[in-house]
């Protein structure tokens, strides 16, 4: 496709300001909908009646379990895995030749926990807004991206322009916990030459992501009244130590993995997250069970298989030795993310035209980060085997308190979308 003129970049960047408004009123509403893991479906049911609205002919089907488990890179099910449906839209050009090259656009609809509420300054779902901040759990995390590429594609309708390429519009659950929105879409056929994901990046484009496992372990105790604790067993120490041998493992992992591809200047990249407890029955009888629920991360090239077969032997070499756990062994249950990480390998076509889009619209140089999250664009690149890119606007506290997103910054980014769904798709006359 030949570049945007000058005229068609002002006209693109123009509408998308023009629309700037409603789509912040837009963004707004998809916050103000909440919708913890499992309760995604009435947002969902809004973002399918606004893609109908618009011509994009949405379906939604569900996440297949037996399908799904049947992928190396599905994550595990476990009673909390959400039943929401994913929703995709496609659009597709008049021409019957397309003129340029087809697009992925792809978002997540589902936020993490709110945590205790009284640490909000206001209600986690206001989406109030305060100077350049929008607030509001997934105000970063990532409704404003997911608003940002439908806002874009309707930035060129306002001129009477549409991509001349087909173009799949996805709003995925289950991002947050096992990617199987995402990677359901890969499994029901949709494919692009490229995808586009718009998480709260800073800005930048992201290089290299780490893979990630969810799992549990529970450990079993000898409960007495406390009045003869020492005759029984605390299932919560116990439990402790066999995180202290894991703390060993995640030291372990970080050096030998010190050299890794675009992790060279990540000083801890490989974080073990002990991040819920369950245990005990009774403040007066010694603990009889103790469940803790873990993340960690490993780094592209590492399968999540050798990665889960390690932990399990860590955990399995360290109970031999210990006189009760040797008898009464520590079960790991695999309960969410199974993944692999990702390099986006520079160079491609697409990414040249993400980094002009990006010069087009803020006047800077694109530049790159490395991510120790998890991201869905895995599945488009290790499995679409097409450029991914992971690109979104500035944010804060995402996964915290009073989490926000910066408007200017989401202003730039739709731009920047714009420009390059145009450049990348081509356009035609609606």
């Amino acid at each position: 496709m030949p570049a945007l003129s000058e005229e068609l970049v002002a006209s693109i960047t123009k509408s998308v300001l023009d629309g700037f408004d409603e789509q912040i009123a837009y963004t707004q509403k998809l916050i103000r909908f909440g919708g913890q893991r499992g309760e995604e479906s009435d947002v969902q049911g809004f973002v399918f009646q606004q893609l109908a609205d618009r011509g994009y002919s949405p379906v939604k089907f569900d996440m297949e379990e037996q399908t799904l488990s049947q992928h190396i890179g599905a994550g595990k099910f476990s009673s909390k895995h959400s039943h929401a449906p994913v929703v995709v839209a496609t659009h597709k050009p008049k021409a019957q030749h397309e003129q340029g090259k087809s697009l992925i656009l792809n978002g997540h609809i589902d936020v993490v926990p709110l945590g205790p509420l009284d640490m909000w300054k206001d209600d986690p779902y206001s989406a109030r807004i305060v100077g350049d901040k929008l607030y509001g759990r997934g105000a970063g995390d990532m409704r404003s991206g997911q608003a940002a590429n439908l806002w874009a594609l309707d930035a060129l309708r306002r001129i009477g322009l549409q991509p001349a390429s087909e173009v799949i519009f996805q709003s995925v659950p289950e991002e947050e916990s096992t990617g199987n929105g995402t990677l359901m879409t890969h499994l029901k056929g949709y494919r692009a030459d490229a995808a586009l994901i718009p998480e709260p990046v800073q800005e930048q484009l992201v290089r290299a992501n780490v893979g990630v496992l969810w799992f549990q372990v529970e450990v079993r105790g000898r409960p007495v009244h406390v009045r003869a604790m020492g005759t029984g067993v605390n299932a919560i120490d116990s439990c402790w130590k066999v995180v202290g041998t894991l703390r060993e493992l995640e030291v372990d992992w970080n050096d030998r993995h010190a050299d890794a591809q675009h992790f060279e200047d990540e000083k801890h990249p490989l974080n073990l997250n002990v991040a819920i407890v369950n245990a005990g029955d009774w403040a007066s009888s010694v603990p009889a069970w103790c469940r803790i629920d873990c993340r960690i991360g490993i780094v592209p090239g590492v399968t999540a298989k050798s990665a889960a077969d390690e932990i399990e032997k860590k955990v399995a070499d360290f109970a031999k030795n210990d006189p009760y756990l040797k008898e009464n062994p520590p079960k790991i249950t695999w309960n969410g993310f199974f993944s692999e990480g990702y390099v986006l390998e520079p160079g491609s076509h697409a990414e040249n035209t993400l980094r002009k889009a990006h010069k087009q619209s803020t006047g800077q140089e694109l530049t790159n980060q490395t991510s120790t999250a998890y991201i869905d664009a895995r599945v488009h690149s290790l499995y679409d085997k097409i450029p991914a890119l992971v690109y979104g606007p500035i944010s804060g506290d995402v996964h915290g308190f009073d989490e926000w997103v910066s408007i200017e910054s989401l202003k730039r980014v739709t731009v920047t979308i714009a420009l390059f769904i145009a450049e990348w798709c081509g356009v035609e006359k609606v």
